[in-house]
């Protein structure tokens, strides 16, 4: 599945998006985990500047 979305991702319109993975740390446990999405390139940094 995931070699499907990279794919995708490189043609036409899909070039206007970035994959960008943040890690987080959990309040409850102290242990970090991973978030990931797939957004515009013109909202990377609000990704990584967002509290999550």
């Amino acid at each position: 599945m995931a070699k499907k979305v990279v794919a995708t991702l490189k043609t036409g319109e899909g070039k206007e998006y970035s994959r960008v993975i943040k890690m987080v740390k959990s309040p409850k446990t102290g242990a970090y985990a991973f978030k990931e999405a797939i957004v515009h390139k013109d909202h990377v940094k609000d990704f990584f500047t967002k509290k999550s």
